[in-house]
């Protein structure tokens, strides 16, 4: 999708209001993409009749989703959509740009909230016991799937996880989250002893690893990128004979049903995934209230 392609004014628009969220709120160069990926699709849609971002109207809305809508766009993807021209309108009406907000009064679709796919825990010691730790390679690997199933990681803070903010002589990492909200996070013996032994055996093996600021590196001394990561994880997947769609993010709902099972505070779990609202956290509730239907129905002599 090119940019230039864009009537001046709505890309004008567009870099203003990612400015302004960037400055506001620190989101994620990730979160910002989505952003401006949504409004370009919109503005390039507008373009084809003849009108800017700013001079939009309900109905060119309202036509645009149902076009999107009509193409197979799922509802989630719709709301999402939807949430973006909401903040960017709003935007504009608060700089003085608009008088009347086109996004109004356009009911959000609904959508269910789906229990996201988790790994058992003896699924997870599989995993966890995949790569071949006898070389610098399989060490890394060993320790990433550790820290991000130990600590529950979102995949962008374990690729991004600096040497300096792990320490290991009081078990806990230093994040950065969503929003530049800092968290600490115990690591757990396990991940801590995985950890130390990439530091002193696995990462001096990798090239160039004394100039590398990030934890994880590659066997080129870059550092680790999301992609790459999933690639290493489907692979050990299939190594493990583990035949569940996985992703980096399956390990952190693991990390949060498992404290939940074990009987972790709920609010316990939300500081530690660095959800900053509890109805984020509370559709593990939902996830483990479901183990425990599977275990009774499997175990109960009446189940």
């Amino acid at each position: 999708m090119d940019i230039d392609s864009i009537d001046p004014a709505s890309r004008r628009d567009i870099e203003r209001f990612l400015d302004a969220l960037w400055m506001e709120r620190g989101l994620s160069e990730n979160t910002l993409a989505a952003y401006r990926n949504d409004l370009k699709g919109f503005a390039l849609w507008l373009g084809g009749h003849q009108r800017s971002l700013g001079a939009a109207h309900r109905q060119h809305l309202l036509d645009y989703l149902a076009e999107r809508v009509g193409a197979g766009v799922k509802p989630r993807t719709t709301a999402r959509l939807l949430s973006s021209l909401r903040r960017f309108y709003r935007y504009l009406i608060r700089e003085g740009r608009l008088t009347d907000d086109p996004s109004a009064r356009i009911d959000t679709p609904r959508i269910g909230r789906p229990l996201p796919d988790s790994l058992s825990e003896a699924e997870v010691e599989v995993l966890l016991a995949a790569p071949d730790t006898g070389e610098p390679l399989g060490l890394r690997d060993r320790a990433m799937l550790e820290l991000l199933y130990a600590c529950g990681l979102r995949v962008s803070e374990l690729v991004n996880v600096g040497t300096e903010q792990v320490n290991l002589t009081q078990g806990v990492v230093r994040l950065m989250g969503k929003g530049n909200k800092e968290r600490l996070v115990p690591l757990g013996e396990e991940a801590a002893a995985w950890l130390q032994r990439y530091i002193n055996e696995g990462r001096p093996g990798l090239a160039a690893a004394a100039g590398a600021r990030q934890l994880f590196i590659t066997r080129r001394g870059k550092g680790m990128t999301r992609q790459a990561f999933w690639y290493r994880l489907k692979y050990y997947a299939v190594k493990s004979g583990i035949n569940k769609k996985l992703s980096p993010h399956s390990l952190r709902h693991a990390f949060a049903t498992h404290l939940l099972n074990h009987g972790a505070d709920l609010r316990v779990v939300q500081m530690l995934l660095g959800h900053s609202d509890l109805s984020t956290t509370q559709i593990y509730t939902h996830v483990a209230r479901e183990r425990l239907k599977e275990l009774h129905a499997q175990h109960h002599p009446r189940g």
